[in-house]
């Protein structure tokens, strides 16, 4: 079954097929135009999205050698809603027009399930870490559809604490990679900055603290070099993510864990997960931000398990991954 994968939740306008043998295509117009706002405005990326998505998809089943698939994938949450609608509407339409199958998939289940297209992927079961810019939760995977929520941010997402730091200390956006980047040249242990818990839930994250111990440093110290104040930031948050991938692994003995999510890409994350005592899977960079190979590939395996969406299917804005039903084996 080769399937169309279409993502537009946030703002890469992205599409993909994937077939028995892996990903055949992947397509993403990263837009630009929220750079100078340093963040994304959500009516722009709509728009951006309505403008660029039927060419995405064009290349991508041009890339995959079809003209058409045998179902269609399309993101309808979370995400902004009126991105999401672009997408998910697009994704509809193509389905009735081929008379194909379609399926709306969850945009987290996307990423948690990404590292399955690699080689080696984890097996089942694995915890799943998460983060991105909207998105910072660490899952128990037992199966397709069978996740437990074992930790999750009670305020900033990491991805969206990089921007705010970056915001703060006049480096532009995205954060993510621009605060990576400078850190390569900063001391991690120049500034003292909190490594913050959460009491209620000691697995669960906090990083606006975090946020706001760096712009009280640069307030009160604005000589410290940018460089290791990026580094000192950048370790704290490594630090924190890590430590509770620790601690869940402990608790419930598994010792296979997969990353996936914008943040992913970051060098620090990644080095340092590589040399924890577990079964590490890292995913290529580029599958780390959002992608239409995720979409397709999530979709594809509930569609092999005899799961149909119906073409009423609806946008939503927030839709957790408790709330995903198991699809039954086929």
């Amino acid at each position: 079954m080769f399937v169309l994968g279409i993502e537009t939740s946030c703002d890469e306008t992205a599409a993909s097929v994937v077939g028995p043998t892996g990903v055949l295509s992947d397509v993403v117009y990263t837009q630009t135009v929220h750079a100078e706002y340093l963040g994304v405005v959500p009516e722009l990326a709509s728009r951006a999205h309505a403008e660029k998505l039927s060419s995405v998809v064009q290349r991508a089943l041009s890339q995959a050698g079809l003209r058409r698939p045998d179902a269609v994938a399309a993101t309808s949450g979370p995400g902004l809603i009126g991105a999401v609608l672009v997408g998910l509407s697009f994704g509809k339409a193509a389905a009735a027009a081929w008379g194909c199958p379609f399926l709306g998939v969850n945009h987290l289940e996307g990423h948690l399930l990404s590292p399955l297209l690699e080689d080696p992927a984890p097996a089942f079961p694995f915890l799943g870490l998460v983060v991105s810019g909207g998105h910072t939760q660490l899952y128990l995977a037992r199966d397709v559809g069978d996740y437990e929520v074992l930790a999750s941010t009670v305020d900033d997402a990491a991805g969206e604490a990089y921007d705010k730091v970056a915001r703060v200390m006049g480096l532009g956006y995205p954060g993510g990679p621009i605060v990576d980047r400078l850190s390569k040249g900063g001391d991690p242990r120049s500034v003292p900055l909190p490594r913050p818990v959460v009491k209620k839930r000691d697995l669960d994250w906090s990083f606006s603290g975090l946020k706001t111990a760096v712009r009280k440093h640069q307030h009160q110290h604005p000589d410290t070099r940018p460089e290791d104040l990026a580094a000192s930031f950048q370790a704290a948050v490594v630090d924190v993510l890590l430590d509770r991938v620790l601690r869940a692994s402990r608790r419930t003995g598994v010792t296979r864990l997969a990353l996936s999510g914008g943040v992913a890409a970051n060098s620090e994350l990644r080095e340092r997960a590589a040399q924890l005592p577990l079964q590490v899977y890292l995913p290529p960079r580029s599958r780390c931000t959002d992608n239409g190979a995720m979409i397709a590939h999530a979709g594809r395996l509930r569609l092999l398990r005899g799961q149909r969406d119906p073409l009423s299917t609806s946008a939503r804005p927030g839709w957790p991954l408790s709330q995903l039903a198991v699809p039954e084996a086929s």
